[in-house]
């Protein structure tokens, strides 16, 4: 079940550079999710996508209520066109047999200049609740509600070498999920919120959370480095203060035998240990396939 949360996970991603620009293909073979616009056109060829990033252990009844951590941050990064370099939190509901009703929530930075029509570093928000609604990345569709003097705006670039921190949680007051965020140094301040209504499963709880970094790129073509282009040690990418959100809103970090690692190609890209509430990530990139 894990291996298939993964994929969805990983396939989900991938419609980013699709979503309100083209047909979304959801996992089940029957159906899809199907979003226009004129903006863009779809990348011709096949994709090649990689994760190196840790993820709870869960089941179907694991019930959850958030994640957070605090990401360094990255910029100037040599992500060509038809490529996407991010470090994300992504929360979601799976049920077995039901993998066309996923719902996911994702929060990190990204850099992607066929999506953002730059090369710089942009702060990252989507979501999906599957069937019930294809959603969308960032502010491109109804859905997310920014609340009033959020300490950022989806879609916004962040400039330079930096911390950021990012709570995604369900309040215990209104059922939504809320999205926390702050500068390193600065205190957690609401971005806003997907309210409950948007959602199936995800309405009630969360039962799998993934923090790590992707890429993406053209099969054939050197996919793009990952975090800041070193393996996981001393000067590496990392994610820190990695924690699961409790029902009330309080967190602990996981212990280790509730995340495990998963990596898609070790010559690419690799994760360090997880050391309580921390690792490291990323690497230089070049897979082909």
């Amino acid at each position: 079940m894990v291996k298939l949360v993964f994929v969805f996970l990983i396939h989900f991603i991938f419609c980013l550079d699709k979503l309100c620009k083209t047909m979304c293909h959801n996992p089940h073979p029957q159906s899809y999710m199907q979003l226009q616009s004129i903006e863009d056109q779809p990348l011709e060829g096949e994709m090649i996508e990689h994760i190196a990033a840790y993820q709870s252990i869960s089941s179907s009844s694991t019930l959850l209520y958030g994640a957070m951590a605090t990401l360094d941050v990255y910029e100037s990064l040599n992500v060509m066109d038809g490529q996407i370099a991010s470090a994300e939190i992504w929360v979601e509901n799976y049920q077995k047999d039901h993998s066309a009703l996923v719902n996911v929530v994702q929060v990190g930075w990204n850099i992607q200049p066929s999506y953002y029509g730059d090369n710089k570093t942009h702060f990252l928000i989507g979501w999906t609740a599957g069937y019930k609604s294809p959603g969308c990345f960032d502010l491109k569709c109804d859905g997310f509600v920014r609340v009033k003097y959020a300490p950022i705006t989806p879609g916004d670039t962040l400039e330079g070498k930096s911390k950021i921190s990012i709570k995604i949680f369900k309040s215990k007051h209104d059922g939504n999920w809320w999205l926390y965020f702050a500068h390193v140094g600065k205190k957690l301040a609401p971005v806003g919120y997907w309210p409950k209504a948007l959602f199936g499963g995800l309405a009630d709880h969360a039962n799998y959370v993934t923090w790590g970094g992707y890429t993406r790129s053209l099969l054939g073509d050197p996919s793009p480095l990952m975090g800041n282009g070193n393996w996981p040690g001393p000067g590496s990418a990392s994610f820190q203060d990695v924690q699961y959100v409790n029902a009330d809103g309080s967190v602990h970090p996981p212990k280790p035998n509730e995340v495990h690692s998963r990596v898609t190609d070790t010559g690419c890209y690799r994760v360090s240990e997880f050391m309580t509430d921390r690792f490291q990530y990323g690497g230089p990139g070049g897979c082909t396939s």
